[in-house]
């Protein structure tokens, strides 16, 4: 029983980030705005995080700062991808090739170590017990205790959807992803809507990294978002950008995480359990591609329809 709350709860912690970085990425996917710079924009928000809790001796300004380092490089991807109209596989694969290598020479240059950054001067994100919840046997340990932005991505998934789905800027953005001229000619500017999907992208997966390095664990390490971004692009396209749905796909992942992390107890080398979520996500691609070759031909677009886009 104990084995089980454990891996129900790492599902949780491990959830977080790839949630955060979906909900963001759902935004660039209603825009039609190919955003592979996740994993990027993730790995600058985790550094300048540490960096500024570190400097600062505050979670707050950790989180601002983790916040503001995603903005900053979905601002240079807006920047090519949407006014000087470059390919956006190709800006991109630059931003993450910059979030990886400008994190680990920055880490180097700043605190003069190599691999991981650890300090008790690092200040974690603040966990919430929830009163009664807490103290359920089983279902407390599981719902209770975690990072407060835990429970801010939960309700930020409920918020995105009546967001895009509810609003007229959700309606703005949904038809600037399908007919941008149809947007344009009515006197708003497709290309300015695009932008900010992306910018909005841009601090929730800045969030996404602030949770990794001072809620998931406190330190900076290279390259640890490890793929979260890949990940988050995949289950976007799994669910086809519903927020609820990213919920839930969000927490499968997790779940996997969990179990690979439960298996390291065996004597199944780590690398293999380390790959276990991966496999999960490939698997799950594949089985989506199987049933959209299958499934009869119908409109397409980021809306799926265009009487969806005009609701």
């Amino acid at each position: 029983m104990h084995l089980v709350v454990e891996m129900l709860r790492s599902s949780v912690l491990a959830a977080t980030p790839v949630l955060l970085a979906g909900l963001g990425g759902t935004y660039t996917y209603y825009a039609n705005v190919f955003n592979i710079a996740m994993e990027g924009m993730m790995l600058i928000g985790a550094f300048t995080a540490v960096a500024g809790s570190y400097l600062a001796g505050s979670w707050v300004v950790g989180m601002l700062a983790g916040m503001a380092g995603g903005l900053v490089a979905a601002l240079v991807f807006a920047v090519f991808a949407v006014y000087l109209k470059t390919d956006e596989f190709v800006t991109g694969t630059a931003i993450n090739m910059l979030g990886l290598g400008g994190t680990t020479y920055a880490l180097r240059q700043m605190f003069r170590v190599k691999g991981a950054f650890m300090s008790p001067r690092i200040q974690a994100i603040p966990r919430i017990r929830i009163p009664l919840i807490g103290t359920l046997p089983g279902i407390g340990p599981v719902l209770s205790g975690h990072p407060f932005l835990v429970y801010v991505t939960l309700a930020l998934a409920i918020l995105i959807e009546w967001h895009i789905f509810r609003t007229r800027y959700g309606l703005r953005l949904r038809a600037s992803g399908e007919d941008p001229r149809a947007v344009d000619s009515v006197g708003v500017s497709s290309d300015r809507i695009r932008a900010q999907a992306i910018l909005i992208s841009g601090a929730l997966c800045g969030l996404a990294g602030v949770y990794l390095s001072l809620g998931y664990v406190t330190l900076f390490a290279e390259n640890m978002s490890n793929g979260r971004g890949w990940i988050a692009l995949a289950v976007i396209i799994l669910t086809r950008g519903r927020p609820l749905g990213l919920l839930t796909m969000s927490l499968v992942f997790g779940f996997f995480d969990g179990l690979g992390l439960s298996l390291q107890s065996t004597k199944i080398p780590p690398q293999f359990t380390q790959m276990v979520p991966y496999i999960a996500t490939i698997a799950a691609l594949y089985l989506y591609s199987r049933e959209k070759r299958q499934a009869p031909s119908a409109p397409t677009g980021p809306t799926g329809s265009s009487e969806q886009a005009g609701q």
